[in-house]
């Protein structure tokens, strides 16, 4: 078992790799603005960076300041947004811009709990602004923060369990350079540590640059931190499509409701029954229904098997609840995933 590594050894190890070795291509990297380090930490929650590279180019270009975003529409965002999955963090960034403006003109606040006081800001993501933007020696604890710690220091307590995560927390604080001017180059290390080496399932440890200190190395597992045992409960949803198309590349489209799932994003009708979806239309054009193939798609806590049927017009008419949407307007506004992907296949003519 190694000999535990003074918590300022191990933060001036990790900010010399980072120095040397870290990533610096990253566009949000080239700058100490919150605004660029904010909206770069909402989107790599639970999404892989060489996703969110695009997104956040085009969303930058549309709103390059706080207060661009803040005057946007909702729908202008979660346009932007779409595809990119886990819609709320798109309306907290919205309310968030719209607060920051409101209350300080657009100007940051630097401390942790100023900033965790604002919409969809945690502490994690609190912790990256103060201490990337401002050097304040605040401790990040993201994914790949805990499976660094947890692994290095052995840390085997199941964090599902809020008092652990906790514990880890403390562990993180203690770990932190003395100097605010380390800040960025250590959270950055961190974070890079666990992108690159440390990773989930093939962790590079020969290249690691606290190898010699690792406990979950001298143990010969590393895989097995850090432990959660809690999972998530998944469930299965049936739901039913009605894609009603004209040939002049027309769309009949919902905004759904405010909560729930795709909450506030426009989609096709949606029915829990075949049947349900028939009775919903005139008789004239139920006979006129196509099935295209049931396709899965996955959320976060179920899977939602998806039944599109194909209806196509000449010519727009009332189907009840929507609006249609021209050729010209439908492809910006806030779609999920697959109805985007269900349209952009569509044959209009």
């Amino acid at each position: 078992m190694p000999k535990a590594l003074k918590a300022e050894h191990f933060a001036q190890r990790l900010v010399a790799w980072q120095r040397l070795h870290g990533r610096h291509d990253l566009p949000w990297q080239v700058s100490r603005d919150p605004y660029r380090v904010w909206l770069s930490e909402i989107m790599l929650q639970q999404t892989q960076v060489r996703t969110v590279l695009g997104y956040y180019e085009r969303f930058l270009q549309a709103f390059p300041t706080v207060a661009h975003l803040a005057n946007a529409s909702l729908d202008q965002v979660l346009g932007l947004w779409s595809g990119l999955g886990y819609y709320s963090r798109a309306k907290h960034l919205h309310r968030c811009a719209q607060q920051l403006v409101a209350e300080s003109g657009g100007v940051f606040p630097q401390e942790v709990n100023a900033l965790k006081r604002l919409p969809g800001i945690g502490p994690s993501t609190a912790a990256a602004i103060a201490s990337l933007c401002f050097e304040q020696r605040e401790a990040i604890l993201d994914g790949n923060v805990k499976r660094v710690l947890t692994r290095f220091h052995g840390f085997g307590h199941d964090l599902s369990v809020a008092a652990h995560e906790q514990a880890l927390w403390h562990i993180a604080q203690a770990n932190l350079p003395a100097q605010g001017s380390d800040m960025p180059a250590y959270t950055q290390g961190l974070m890079d540590l666990g992108a690159t080496l440390c990773t989930r399932s093939k962790p590079d440890c020969p290249r690691c640059p606290m190898n010699t200190d690792c406990v979950a190395l001298a143990e010969g597992q590393p895989t097995h931190y850090p432990v959660k045992t809690r999972k998530l409960k998944r469930s299965a949803q049936s739901l039913w499509l009605l894609c009603a198309v004209t040939t002049q590349g027309e769309v009949w489209l919902q905004q759904r409701p405010a909560k729930g799932v795709w909450a506030s994003l426009f989609t096709q009708p949606l029915f829990d029954s075949e049947e349900a979806l028939q009775a919903a239309l005139p008789a004239k054009l139920r006979a006129r229904l196509q099935d295209e193939p049931a396709f899965v798609h996955v959320l976060t806590h179920k899977d939602v098997l998806l039944h599109p049927m194909h209806l196509k017009l000449k010519q727009p008419m009332d189907l009840g609840e929507g609006a249609w949407f021209s050729a010209g307007v439908w492809p910006s506004m806030g779609l999920p995933s697959p109805v985007r992907k269900l349209l952009e296949r569509t044959p209009f003519e």
